[in-house]
């Protein structure tokens, strides 16, 4: 296996930039998440590691050997960089059985036939489909299709695994039976790898890290708690989790404690800013009550399944989101108490 290494590698298309200063380092083994937006970056820095595009500026590394640099205009060719790629559309042969698509790549490689059927029995057997070998694409499922899409990356053992939203076609239900197969299996080869999802849940449930992107930007590049509990911008703060974020004055910070002013009220924050001037309020460091200093109106309710989650206003028109396990109803006037918030500094 391997880690990956990117120095301030861009990309542009026709002079616009896609990909702007990307210098992030992957530790061999680790499973990250590519996070953002349509439109932000991360299917394109996908593209960079997997050798089908090469970068306009910076270099990037796989292990110890450099796959691209810009600077000397080389870049090594996607079949020379020994990474496996699982796409969203499966692309798979339609005309072959399940384990020639598996088998296939090390039929062009030049393997003996037993060889072939080893490795590609081996990589049935880990993905649950050695009963489904001789079956067509056509009489597959979408989770099988995807099944064969990791069994045919899993046979080369690639030092690397990029995925570009692999599971985006399925439905909710088998969506969270092939995280687990997708966790199963890197906890089963130790494959370094590179996961591309705007879903959030879906990247918080799964990666060790996450690096969350903002046009063709990593804003934040962290574990799935820190980028909740404590997102270093406006951005990663609204897009990671629920929540709101709030403008608050007269920051207090010390070594007993921080403290901020929220709707006059103030209240105990948490923060690693000298002067922070905005709040992330999650919905956990609200607590509702029948009296107390703050006082909000529901404006919607939504049942989850055993919570509500509760769209509150308060009296300065401020919208939080609260969870309780207590029905309310539409115009409820109800009493807050503030835990204690993550507060940051934004220009």
């Amino acid at each position: 296996m391997a880690d990956i290494t990117l120095n301030a590698v861009e990309k542009h298309f026709d002079g616009t930039p896609a990909l702007q200063a990307i210098t992030a380092q992957i530790e061999d083994g680790e499973f990250v998440a590519l996070l953002g937006p349509s439109g932000c970056g991360k299917s394109t820095l996908l593209r960079l590691l997997a050798g089908f595009d090469a970068p306009t500026r910076g270099q990037i590394s796989i292990g110890a050997r450099e796959v691209a640099n810009a600077a000397t205009n080389s870049s090594v060719p996607p079949e020379q960089r020994n990474i496996g790629f699982v796409f969203q559309s499966y692309a798979l042969w339609p005309h072959m059985t399940v384990r020639r698509n598996v088998s296939f790549a090390l039929e062009v490689r030049g393997l003996s036939k037993a060889d072939q059927a080893l490795h590609a029995d081996a990589a049935l057997e880990a993905t649950g489909l050695t009963s489904f070998a001789d079956r067509m694409p056509a009489d597959l499922s979408g989770g099988q299709r995807q099944r064969v899409a990791l069994a045919r990356c899993l046979v080369s053992d690639p030092e690397a695994v990029l995925l570009d939203e692999p599971l985006a076609n399925l439905d909710v239900a088998l969506r969270a039976t092939m995280q687990q197969v997708f966790l199963d299996f890197h906890q089963r080869t130790v494959a370094t790898m590179v996961y591309v999802t705007h879903d959030q849940a879906e990247a918080m449930a799964m990666a060790d890290r996450i690096a969350v992107m903002a046009e063709g930007r990593i804003v934040q590049f962290d574990t799935p708690e820190a980028l909740y509990n404590c997102p270093n911008n406006r951005f990663v703060a609204g897009f990671v989790g629920e929540g709101t974020v709030l403008p608050i004055c007269e920051a207090r910070i010390g070594d007993g404690g921080s403290s901020a002013r929220l709707f006059g009220v103030e209240i105990a924050v948490r923060t690693r800013d000298e002067q922070p001037n905005l709040l992330c309020l999650r919905p956990e460091d609200i607590t509702l009550c029948k009296t107390g200093d703050l006082r909000a109106r529901v404006l919607r309710s939504t049942y989850l399944g055993g919570r509500y989650r509760l769209t509150l206003q308060t009296s300065c028109g401020a919208e939080l989101l609260v969870t309780s396990r207590v029905r309310h109803s539409v115009g409820d006037q109800l009493g807050l108490a503030i835990g204690t918030p993550w507060a940051f500094y934004e220009d």
